[in-house]
């Protein structure tokens, strides 16, 4: 599967975006995906997650009661909604996505095998 993410931009503190994963190839809903992001000189982490075949859904502490992450199947995309936006959001986020994956591995990113490019969220203060 081919991922495509797309969506960041810059944005005030407070704002909200939507990225946008989209897949070509496999039908997504048979893949967990997960967001991650990475800020300059930091690692990557895990940001959400999404269980392949309409599973459950997981977040980082950072992104509890801010971020969304939801799935069309009919797009085969998956979506974050990011609301209540803050200046340490400011990464750039990756989509992922892979099969092997169940609720306890699900932040690991390295158990992940297909990647999209990136795209840069950076939040104003």
């Amino acid at each position: 599967v081919q991922l495509q993410a797309f969506g960041g931009g810059l944005v005030q503190a407070g704002g909200s975006l939507r990225l946008s994963c989209a897949a070509s190839g496999r039908t997504f809903g048979t893949y967990t995906t997960g967001w991650f992001r990475q800020a300059p000189g930091k690692e990557r982490e895990f940001v959400a997650g999404l269980l392949r075949n309409g599973g459950s859904v997981f977040y980082a502490d950072s992104a509890k009661g801010r971020f969304t992450v939801s799935r069309d199947n009919a797009k085969n995309t998956v979506y974050l909604q990011m609301n209540s936006l803050k200046p340490e959001d400011t990464a750039v986020y990756y989509c992922a996505a892979g099969t092997n994956l169940i609720y306890s591995t699900v932040t690991m990113s390295p158990l992940y095998p297909h990647w999209g490019q990136g795209t840069q969220v950076t939040v104003s203060s």
